[in-house]
């Protein structure tokens, strides 16, 4: 049989197809109308932000608010405000973030606002910097970003009603509004801080299953301490369900309808018009193609949309990257859900990494006519970097890692991640969980649509195919005796717009019938991909050299050598097919060899002088950097 030796490894010509479909090579590649004024610091505080007329007014002066989205949940804490000057220097005077509640309260009752979460930090540098702040806590954010932004652990509840006055979320509610609420008061303008405006919710016309729901948002801001002008934002449709008395309305659009803009000023009259969102690009979807939105035809748009008098929000104004397990799905008129990539490029003026485009440059340009003094100097661009392979010294199986997860459970039937008993019984919300039972025979695999979202199919740890929305049906072979069947099911990332968010529950959400029996008697294995599993696979004593032809599934540790000051750079992996990049215990995101994405990006700060740890988990079609 025909031999080839990659990574010193001898493989036959199955192995070799296996291996190709993991893991190849790390490459590491360097690839006039209204005035708008900016914070001041020692400006005495009067009246804030005010919609009594057709124009906003800020101290009673008429005032435009030039806004621009970026996230500091999508952007390494270090560059935060190397993108927020770039912003300001581009002539943005009101920077707008979203809040995400699946971040800052991973199990119910834990409150993460450290570090890269330090929101507190965020509106205090950008009031520093001299920029105003229209915060949009949510609860629900849509973003592209997984659940909306919701905790996974709400879903344990089999009767859960998102985004409505179910009890069980308004307590929930609650409990986190208590928290962030009480944070951000401080910040208020009124209270000499940045923030001039909080949006209620987040479209919720094109939801609106509870017309008391609004009302209950509103009230849980304004009972703890919110005092700046309330706003909501939908699309033209969404406005005639998503407002709520008190607050005003704004609109969100990429192409210019004069019509949306006529029913916006009908449904509030004499009142300020602004495009909250004005989508400056668009996400990309895997196995779909990379968005793009021309610039002369973005800033066409905005052109327009300031001469209408209007105020306007680049949606986004930097996007960032969805890193970790965050990007979310979509599921409006299709079939099945279609995960999002990790990059949230999203086309926007400045790029994943903080590069200028040439929208910028034109929004630059077109901003500067509406200040009275000059636009700052644009800082300069990152340095970037090209580094050598990272290559892989040792190998784990998937098999031998079982023992570094929490103990396995054991169940009659199978239970989806949300409700398995981990995470102090707030079930596992990202990653992948193994599900394995005993049969006496081959023969026919259905999974009965309830594989979410996509299944590697083993017998007796040989694999044997993949199941997911397309493919339910897979035949096992035949063989002696008792075997054992796995399904190492994935999730993909929850839908984060529309009307199935209740329905978000992953990993075997039901049955499974090997020719047409009920398969029973499941052992369970959460491979969740946190700190605390990494921390326990490193101390493992079962790692081989790659002199040792690995098995897969396995696990694979590779070392990235940087002898000087790491600057930003971009990891590709040709050959390689599907998983999740880990560079020195940071999450980089999901890669699918699909595309359109074909780079993940590694931020200069996240990289130190000397070795830098890079472990992956190959398993055939999936792949896991660590």
């Amino acid at each position: 049989m025909e031999k080839s030796s990659v990574l010193g490894v001898r493989l036959s010509l199955k192995q070799r197809y296996l291996l190709l479909l993991g893991f190849a090579a790390a490459v590491i590649i360097a690839s006039q109308l209204t005035r708008s004024h900016p914070p001041r610091a020692k400006m005495k505080r009067v009246e804030g932000l005010r919609a009594n007329s057709s124009q906003f007014t800020l101290e009673k002066n008429p005032f435009r608010i030039l806004g621009g989205s970026i996230h500091y949940f999508r952007v390494p804490r270090a560059y935060w405000e190397d993108r927020l000057l770039k912003m300001k220097a581009c002539g943005i005077n009101t920077l707008t973030t979203y809040v995400p509640w699946n971040l800052h309260e991973p199990e119910r009752g834990v409150f993460d606002f450290e570090d890269e979460l330090d929101l507190e930090a965020y509106i205090r540098l950008a009031g520093s910097l001299g920029l105003w702040v229209i915060l949009r806590p949510g609860p629900y954010i849509c973003a592209e970003w997984d659940l909306g932004g919701l905790p996974s652990w709400l879903l344990r509840d089999p009767n859960i009603k998102l985004r409505t006055t179910y009890a069980g979320f308004t307590e929930a509610v609650n409990s986190f509004f208590d928290k962030v609420i009480k944070k951000v008061t401080p910040y208020q303008y009124s209270q000499g801080g940045p923030i001039i405006a909080v949006q209620v919710e987040n479209e919720y016309g094109s939801y609106a299953k509870d017309e008391k729901y609004m009302p209950f948002i509103q009230e849980a801001l304004l009972s703890r301490g919110i005092t700046e002008l309330l706003l909501t934002s939908d699309n033209k449709d969404g406005l005639k369900l998503g407002g709520v008395k008190g607050a005003l309305e704004t609109i969100n659009f990429q192409k210019l309808d004069i019509n949306e803009i006529k029913y916006l000023d009908e449904i509030q009259p004499h009142k300020p018009k602004m495009v909250m969102e004005y989508w400056s690009g668009w996400f990309d979807l895997w196995g779909g193609l990379h968005h793009v939105f021309p610039a002369e035809d973005m800033t066409a748009v905005v052109t327009e949309i300031l001469k209408l008098d209007m105020s306007i929000n680049l949606y986004m104004f930097h996007g960032g990257t969805n890193f970790g397990f965050m990007s979310g799905a979509f599921a409006v008129g299709i079939p099945a859900p279609k995960p999002m990539v990790t990059s949230y490029d999203y086309d926007a003026p400045l790029s994943e990494a903080g590069d200028y485009t040439t929208k910028y440059h034109l929004l630059r340009n077109l901003f500067s006519s509406y200040h009275n003094e000059p636009l700052p100097k644009p800082p300069s661009s990152q340095q970037r970097r090209a580094y050598q392979f990272a290559v892989v010294q040792q190998h784990l199986s998937l098999w031998d890692s079982l023992h570094s997860t929490e103990k396995p459970f054991r169940s009659q039937r199978p239970v989806n991640m949300e409700n398995l008993p981990v995470n102090n019984n707030n079930g596992q919300s990202y990653g992948y969980t193994l599900y394995e039972t005993a049969i006496a025979s081959g023969g026919t695999l259905n999974s009965k649509n309830n594989i979410r979202d996509r299944a590697l199919v083993f017998v007796d740890k040989h694999l044997v195919g993949v199941l997911d929305y397309k493919v339910q049906e897979l035949v096992l072979p035949d063989g002696k005796g008792s075997r054992t069947l796995s399904l190492l099911v994935e999730n993909c990332g929850r839908v984060n717009y529309g009307t199935t968010l209740d329905e978000q529950r992953k990993g075997l959400v039901g049955d499974v019938e090997l020719n047409s029996h009920i398969l029973r008697d499941f052992v369970i294995h959460s491979l969740d991909m946190k700190a605390g599993f990494v921390n326990r696979l490193q101390g493992s004593s079962q790692w081989v050299s790659m002199q040792k032809q690995p098995s897969f599934p396995a696990f694979f540790r590779a070392k990235l050598y940087v002898n000087s000051s790491p600057k930003d750079t971009f990891i590709k992996l040709p050959g390689w097919t599907k998983g999740v990049v880990f560079v020195n215990g940071r999450n980089l995101g999901r890669y699918w060899s699909i595309g359109p994405q074909q780079t993940l990006y590694v931020p200069g700060p996240w990289l130190h002088r000397g070795d830098n740890q890079v472990r992956g988990l190959i398993h055939t079609h999936i792949l896991h950097y660590i």
